[in-house]
């Protein structure tokens, strides 16, 4: 038979639309021509396939050989078709059995020995893989990860001569049975944290109601210590939200699976590009606020970050995803990610400190804090200052409440908003705050009073509403009441 047909998956954003590998031998002059929009990483595969076949012992054959990736308008990268091709040429030339093939699907890139090396994506294509209902084989280094869809049906394999021999019936290629993932992440301990009483509570604050927080004050007063905590207080992901995180970084080449159901934290330096926050490229990929999906993005030092870079974030911080596009491609990626920034109150960073040290101009401040634009600061829900403790406040401070003590009561407070409303308060939005977070009386006329002084726009009003829910959560309040209300206001005048 001069004709294979084999299936792989070629990788759009997160989605892994499938690909038919049709391999042609005929006669002629020997060639070997890839086509159906191939990138270069693709169309290398002619040498790795190549050398490949022939260290394995097979047979390469001196004809005119056609691989064709179909559909032919798809864009296709990495090199995942490597396995499947060298395959199809082998059933092409009668070297393996073609019956057979159409209940598989191949991925895997080939070193020169016909060795299996690892590709990027392999938990997007084993979640497409397990709605085919087809074996998806791939290398073995990716089998802990695509293991993580409990309904494929996976084969690994370490080189081209096993995956030959399983096709052949001669041995049996082995489903993967590999130890158990870790499911207690290891985060850092609240405990550690000496004094800071009212930043712990912002911090219990924006965990309980998935709310995005902005720490400023001086340096070492403990902005990034309560930036690392911040995971470790937010509830376990279920099956689906730790799949979608881990597929997210498996399509960047970044997933570990020791880290499975760990909430991400990323914390990208302040001279990262748009491209590199929010993701872009020639071909799509997830940035920042896409690889912390689920989980938490740390800014320190946020006024140092280019303004385009920080005004990208502001789409994806209330729809919760990115769409990015190119002139031939468009991918989109989720980004529901929690807010966390820090920040110094001055150029120097001293401004407000006890000993007087700052000698910044209030132009400079006012510069420096212009920096960060209204509209990026009406998005963040709470804005709290964070002072430098005296040292003998700091000595004598005992050792507060942990980490998984603090979970617990965060907990609690997810299970209310869960059955209340099915969604945490900060992605409740239009109608739903009007219906779940009306306040009492009182608490109307404080927010009145405090939308007249302190000239909140509606999308402020909306964010105090939708903090003072969280706050009568934490309380078990069914209505908001005014403290509630003040404790929300008094949470967005730090800046």
């Amino acid at each position: 038979m001069s004709l294979a047909i084999l299936t792989s998956r070629a990788l759009v954003g997160l989605l892994a639309p499938e690909v038919s590998v049709e391999v042609h031998l005929a006669n002629g002059l020997p060639a070997f021509t890839l086509v159906g929009l191939p990138d270069v990483e693709v169309r290398e595969a002619r040498d790795r396939v190549r050398a490949a076949l022939q260290t394995s012992q097979f047979e390469f054959p001196q004809r005119r050989i056609t691989v064709n990736l179909a559909p032919a308008d798809l864009p296709k990268e990495g090199g995942c078709f490597d396995l499947p091709i060298a395959l199809g040429i082998l059933a092409a030339s009668g070297q393996i059995p073609a019956e057979g093939l159409a209940g598989y699907e191949f991925a895997g890139e080939l070193s020169l020995t016909g060795e299996l090396r690892p590709v990027r994506g392999a938990l997007a294509l084993a979640r497409q893989a397990a709605s085919s209902g087809r074996t998806l084989i791939l290398p073995a280094a990716n089998a802990s990860e695509a293991a993580l869809v409990r309904s494929v049906s996976l084969l690994p394999a370490a080189s081209l001569l096993a995956v030959a021999a399983h096709l052949c019936g001669h041995t049996r290629l082995e489903p993967y049975a590999g130890p158990p993932l870790a499911q207690s992440p290891d985060y850092p301990d609240l405990a550690d944290v000496k004094g800071q009483s009212q930043a712990r509570r912002a911090l219990e604050v924006a965990a309980s109601g998935q709310h995005s927080l902005l720490l400023f004050g001086p340096p070492g007063t403990g902005k990034s210590m309560l930036a690392q905590r911040l995971p470790g207080l937010l509830p376990p992901m279920n099956d689906d939200e730790a799949l979608e995180s881990a597929a997210i970084q498996s399509v960047e080449g970044s997933f570990r699976p020791e880290l499975w159901g760990a909430r991400p934290i990323r914390s990208p330096h302040h001279s990262a590009s748009s491209a590199a926050l929010v993701g872009g490229g020639g071909t799509p990929r997830p940035g920042e606020i896409s690889l912390a999906h689920n989980g938490v993005l740390f800014l320190d030092e946020l006024p140092e970050f280019d303004r385009r870079v920080l005004e990208a974030l502001r789409e994806p911080l209330e729809t919760g995803h990115i769409t990015i596009s190119r002139a031939a491609r468009r991918a989109e990626f989720p980004a529901r990610f929690q807010l966390l920034a820090a920040m110094n109150p001055c150029p120097c960073g001293y401004h407000g400190h006890p000993d007087g040290r700052c000698r910044c101009s209030p132009d400079q401040i006012a510069r420096y804090r212009n920096k960060l634009s209204g509209p990026l600061l009406d998005r963040i829900d709470l804005l709290l200052e964070v002072p430098a403790l005296p040292a003998s406040d700091l000595q004598s401070a005992a050792a507060g409440e942990s980490t998984a003590s603090v979970r617990k009561r965060v907990e609690q407070t997810w299970t209310r908003q869960l059955i209340r409303q099915g969604k945490p308060n900060a992605r409740l939005a239009g109608g739903e705050i009007e219906q779940w977070c009306r306040p009492e009386t009182k608490g109307a006329q404080l927010l009145q009073t405090a939308i007249d002084r302190l000239g909140l726009s509606a999308r402020g009003y909306h964010r105090i509403l939708k903090v003072a829910r969280t706050i009568a959560d934490m309380n078990g309040a069914e209505t908001v009441g005014a403290p509630h209300v003040a404790e929300a206001i008094q949470s967005r005048r730090g800046l």
